[in-house]
């Protein structure tokens, strides 16, 4: 994956999940390919390029291998990412095998902080956000993969109202980050049945926390346009059929900008895509018909 990265010239923080699924051998193995990654991008100090310690759930890792991440990425200086309470499940397995729910137990191990991410939070109490709150453990709320997955839908207004940084991401789900912006806003309706509330606290996730979560990560300013910063820029066609200025731009962006195409791309000032054409060296058949091929070999080891 970074490769591609560098080749395309995108920027991204990366991680290897970390899990006991397939025996501590694999755990191990994990752990280390965390560490050289981050080791790696710290030593260069890629512009591009990013770690994160990552892992999967505190459902699928046992307390020596935590207590083994916990060590080697605070030694590293680093954040986690985890997945945190997508299911109920993940909660009923914690208080049954360790006496404690996800955000206390990843409290308990020095998981969480202020570099740190929590993907999901679906099934987290209110002692829970107030952990979070506390150590400036950043949420990452993925609607389209918790409704897909039936698990629920996370309480986005709640964790804003406890000051809890929540953005917005897609757990593959999706490319298009205004379609997952237009399902949280619509997640949020249902799960409070009422039509008329989120609108802010969804509309942040993506166009106010991302960038601040970003710049915890990244040395040069991302999310602004201005002198000195990454110069990352998306160009849309749009159309405005009612006026478009700093009180009404948020409702465009979900409810008319996000069902545009982008025109334009531009990442540290460098044009990659221009009038919907690839600027860069990357054939899309060629991509898309090898993409096929290996997942054909994927399919067939499963």
């Amino acid at each position: 994956i970074a490769k591609a990265i560098k080749e395309t010239g995108l920027r991204a923080s990366l991680c290897y999940e970390v899990s006991d699924r397939d025996g501590e051998r694999i755990a191990q193995e994990g752990l280390e390919e965390n560490t050289e990654f981050i080791n790696q991008c710290q030593k260069n100090n890629d512009e591009q390029l990013k770690g994160l310690f990552g892992l999967h759930a505190s459902f699928t890792i046992s307390d020596k291998t935590l207590e083994k991440a916990s060590q080697l990425g605070n030694e590293l200086k680093t954040g986690f990412h985890i997945h945190v309470a997508e299911a109920e499940s993940d909660q009923e397995y914690n208080v049954k095998n360790f006496g404690m729910r996800v955000v206390e137990r990843l409290d308990k191990f020095g998981i969480l902080g202020s570099n740190s991410i929590a993907a999901h939070c679906v099934h987290i109490n209110d002692n829970e956000i107030d952990i979070l709150a506390k150590n400036g453990t950043m949420v990452v709320h993925n609607p389209q993969s918790n409704l897909n997955n039936a698990v629920g839908i996370a309480d986005i207004i709640k964790l804003h109202k406890k000051g809890v940084l929540v953005g917005l991401g897609t757990d593959a789900m999706t490319v298009k980050m205004l379609e997952e912006l237009r399902v949280a806003l619509w997640a949020q309706h249902i799960r409070n049945q009422n039509p008329t509330c989120g609108f802010i606290e969804a509309a942040n996730t993506l166009l106010n926390n991302n960038r601040i979560i970003a710049n915890k990560y990244w040395n040069v300013p991302l999310g602004t346009i201005e002198e000195g910063a990454a110069a990352d820029i998306v160009l849309i066609d749009y159309f405005s059929p009612t006026p478009l200025d700093e009180n009404t731009y948020l409702g465009h962006i979900i409810f008319g900008i996000s069902q545009s195409s982008v025109d334009t791309t531009i990442s540290n000032g460098i044009v990659l895509m221009e009038n919907k054409i690839f600027k860069i060296d990357v054939n899309e058949e060629e991509a898309s018909a090898k993409a096929q091929e290996l997942t054909v070999k994927l399919w067939e080891r499963f």
